[in-house]
């Protein structure tokens, strides 16, 4: 109860202090039973309007799933769920951020006692302590469960499936006995992943590719000159079967340009290396996490360096612990299983990166589809005691576990320090960095705003929303508006020039323009307001770039020249 109070504690702490980014946003959308078409663009709208998308409309699971086949990339059942969840949450909770993210912080909960029984059912009862404590204090861990995104449930219902796994290996392979129970259980998790990540389909397939090795191991071990698999291994075709109905959906959604994210936006040599290193520092955070984000050199440097050595000191248990389980008799098979399901899954990383082009290894947190295994290997690992002398038979020792261990002490400390510093927001920080662009839009409160976002899909709706949505914290009074940029940015600046919905001058225009460098914004622009026409000035000091551009533009009346202008005059 411990380990769960304590996970629960870091979960739930601070849920609405991080702004929404980009996918929660899209989170935001489909949840509330929202679609694209509930979005005002190529028109100027005030703060109001921005709200009214993200309140609950009433929607069906196979309305959203509607909306989720054509606007998303995604399965339905996570957004069924999160509508359900909005629609009692929203009674007691104001903020949206923390309605969105407190459901995946109690899957991220519920991870914590499945963390337990999978080393319970595997090792032994104080190995499952160790696992529970290192799931709750795990800085990646709690970094799922406090993304309004769906990684914490498909990683729980992974947990559950290697439990059903191992069980399934002893069960039948050992003893030669099949629980039908255990068998259901183990269908419903992998089929209900299914429908809630389309990575799952990596765990699934590793957990029936290495259900065949230990057939093909257990042949070899017992010197068979025939290879006769085990009939209930038939059954592993069941989640396939209850998932074939949605494989159309998929195979529509693996080409979508929505996932053009996952090749890089200019090729070069280093891509060949890039999915190795990106692993490697996902490791490290699954275990550590240091501010290294936007930190001076001073800092970043040093604290890269110690999360780097502690990740080889954590492995180097890992390799001697597992090695260790690997010869004992009442563990070897476990950890087969465990080792196995972890590796199959990291192959198939690799098929998906090198032969179809997909590096899913650029964001950390798609690392989830084999964290449960790691967290079973390493807390068994490190709580590992000593070995007792040789069986009866003479062939293997058995272990005996102890969770006081010094490494497993220092693990849990580490790990609750990072957790803390994702809590405060000193890591893992949101992508695009939505508070820092919306203090860069509100840095003048004298003069109105007005904020236009080019956009050319979803994606970049929801990445102007994000920012709008956090301007909406200091200036109520804001104007907002979506133009679209699909004909190109000739176009998009015609457009703009044609609204007359923009506040009177003067005011200070932001114009944030995904792809566009600085030297491509125009220098003047010519708007329309209800009162009089317009020129806007590029204010050359205020331009950024936080993966995406953008500019400020200071707007007067027409009949005033602009200093460009006055300038020119003079000369």
């Amino acid at each position: 109860m411990g380990a769960i109070a304590l996970g629960a504690l870091l979960r739930l702490s601070q849920l609405d202090s991080k702004p929404l980014w980009t996918d929660e946003i899209l989170t935001a959308l489909f949840s509330l039973g929202r679609q694209t078409g509930d979005l005002p663009l190529d028109v100027v709208f005030s703060a109001e309007a921005l709200k009214l998308p993200f309140s609950l409309h009433p929607a069906t699971c196979p309305q959203i799933a509607q909306t989720v086949v054509t606007e998303s990339t995604h399965p339905p059942l996570f957004f069924c769920l999160m509508h359900s969840w909005l629609g009692w949450v929203s009674g007691f909770a104001d903020s949206l951020a923390w309605q969105l993210r407190s459901l995946p912080a109690l899957f991220g909960v519920a991870a914590i006692p499945a963390a337990y029984l999978l080393n319970r059912i595997a090792f032994s009862p104080t190995a499952g302590l160790a696992a529970a404590l290192l799931m709750a204090v795990s800085p990646f861990c709690v970094y799922l469960s406090q993304e309004a995104r769906h990684y914490t449930l498909p990683l729980l219902l992974i947990t559950l499936a290697l439990c059903g796994l191992v069980q399934i290996q002893k069960d039948g392979f050992d003893r030669q006995q099949v629980r039908p129970l255990v068998w259901l259980g183990w269908i419903l998790a992998n089929a209900i992943g299914l429908y809630v990540h389309y990575f799952f389909i990596l765990a699934y397939v590793a957990q029936v590719a290495t259900l065949l090795t230990l057939q093909i191991l257990i042949a070899i071990r017992k010197q068979k000159s025939t290879l006769n698999f085990h009939p209930s291994l038939g059954l592993t075709i069941a989640p396939f079967l209850l998932f074939s109905p949605w494989i159309p959906t998929l195979l529509q959604h693996f080409n979508r340009p929505e996932t053009d994210w996952f090749k890089p936006f200019e090729p070069s040599w280093t891509d060949g290396f890039a999915p190795l290193y990106q692993t490697l520092a996902s490791w490290v955070l699954m275990a550590i996490a240091l501010p290294v984000e936007s930190q001076p050199l001073w800092i970043a440097i040093p604290a890269g360096l110690l999360m780097l050595g502690f990740l080889v000191w954590l492995g180097r248990h890992l390799w001697q612990g597992t090695r260790q389980l690997l010869k004992m008799l009442d563990t070897r098979d476990s950890t087969l299983v465990i080792l196995g399901f972890t590796l199959w899954v990291l192959l198939e990383i690799l098929v998906m990166v090198y032969l179809l082009g997909k590096d899913i290894t650029a964001a950390p947190r798609y690392h989830f589809i084999y964290y449960p295994g790691v967290c079973a290997l390493l807390a068994a690992s490190l709580s590992l005691s000593k070995m007792s002398g040789e069986t009866e038979t003479g062939s293997l020792p058995t272990l005996r576990f102890k969770i006081s261990r010094v490494p497993l002490a220092i693990a849990l400390a580490v790990g609750c320090l990072s957790s803390i510093l994702v809590v405060q927001n000193w890591v893992f920080q949101k992508p695009y960095y939505p508070e820092r662009v919306a203090r860069d839009f509100t840095f003048d409160r004298a003069l109105p705003l007005a904020i236009v976002t080019g956009y050319e899909n979803v994606q970049e709706v929801a990445l102007g929303l994000s920012f709008d949505w956090e301007v909406l914290k200091s200036r109520e009074d804001a104007n907002f508006a979506f133009l679209t940029r699909q004909l190109g940015y000739d176009r998009f600046w015609q457009n703009l020039s044609q609204i007359q919905t923009l506040p009177s001058p003067p005011i200070n225009l932001w114009i944030v323009a995904p792809g566009l460098r600085q030297a491509e914004y125009p220098p003047e622009l010519a708007i329309s307001t209800p009162a009089k026409p317009a020129i806007c000035t590029r204010d050359s000091d205020r331009y950024r770039r936080i993966g995406i551009p953008y500019q400020l533009y200071r707007c007067s009346s027409n009949q005033n020249p602009s200093p460009q202008r006055e300038k020119g005059l003079k000369n």
